[in-house]
């Protein structure tokens, strides 16, 4: 329970049980890990910069691409819907964080960048996450990074292996 007696939600590790397999186990491990950390990103960037974790990756995905993207584009690395990316870059644009000219030879499309303070604005706001992940991980050693990152890989190319 919390300082105003509200009931914390379980984590989903909490739900597996010890007769479970040892996979099962595992992943709700993974899963719940991602979670924590996801939730302690989308805290920081709302306490520190009043933004959201996916008005953040957007603009992290035009930060990689300066010569713009088409939103798209940007509907397809973010993994969600076109009225997803539209909502989001309507609000960056009215903040003057990102700006969207039409491509030539294509009425439909417009090609999505950061401006000169939405460049600054995520600098500031990438310099700040990076911090916070890097304290997130900070009891792993350097060995036991390395190793996490070894055994992490080997499911990436199993689970690949499946989906293939």
């Amino acid at each position: 329970m919390d300082s105003i007696g509200v009931q914390e939600p379980v984590d989903h590790e909490s739900r597996a049980e010890q007769s479970d397999h040892q996979a099962i186990r595992l992943w709700l491990r993974l899963l719940t890990c991602t979670n924590l950390i996801e939730r302690h990103l989308r805290n920081r960037l709302r306490g520190e910069f009043d933004t959201t974790l996916p008005r953040f990756d957007l603009m992290a995905q035009l930060a990689r691409e300066p010569e713009g993207l088409t939103m798209g584009d940007l509907s397809q690395r973010m993994m969600v819907s076109g009225g997803n990316v539209s909502g989001i870059a309507n609000q960056l644009q009215s903040e003057g964080l990102i700006s969207r000219e039409p491509v030539p030879g294509n009425r439909r499309a417009f090609c999505v960048t950061l401006t000169a303070l939405g460049n600054k604005r995520f600098s500031e706001m990438a310099s700040a996450h990076e911090a916070w992940i890097v304290k997130c991980l900070a009891e792993l050693s350097g060995e036991e990074h390395e190793n996490m990152m070894s055994m992490l890989k080997q499911i990436k190319v199993s689970v690949g292996g499946i989906e293939g």
